[in-house]
């Protein structure tokens, strides 16, 4: 298997896994997490991130604004740029997600995690 088939195969299995965990709502669990991981990017470095058009995901910040999940600010250096950041009330609920999912992998696995960070690394330099 080439190294293209095992990254596709990879991430249709994690996506299929993580989609069932959300309960169907993945893309809102994706925005949560990267905005937890980002919160310095702009709003448009998260779209790219992501691979989201900016109008899909300004409906969908929108909504998490409206359930109370993500608030948004300008930008401290650039006042054009939008900051998104998790309340609390957001935290708590990508922390669920994650306790959820976390217990799918229980066990640890150095090599699998090196693996990972690898691929993560790579694939943000690429991104």
């Amino acid at each position: 298997m080439k190294n293209i088939d095992k990254l596709l195969e990879i991430e249709a299995l994690t996506e299929n896994l993580t989609k069932h965990l959300a309960k169907n709502n993945l893309l809102k669990i994706k925005v949560l997490y990267f905005i937890s991981q980002y919160e310095n990017l702009s709003v448009s470095m998260i779209i790219d991130k992501l691979g989201l058009k900016k109008s899909n995901f300004a409906l969908m910040t929108k909504d998490l604004e409206n359930e109370g999940l993500v608030v948004s600010k300008q930008g401290e250096i650039d006042k054009r740029c939008r900051m998104l950041f998790l309340t609390e009330k957001g935290k708590d609920e990508l922390s669920c997600f994650m306790q959820t999912l976390n217990s799918f992998f229980p066990e640890s696995n150095s090599e699998i995690e090196h693996a990972l960070e690898t691929l993560s690394i790579y694939l943000n330099k690429k991104i």
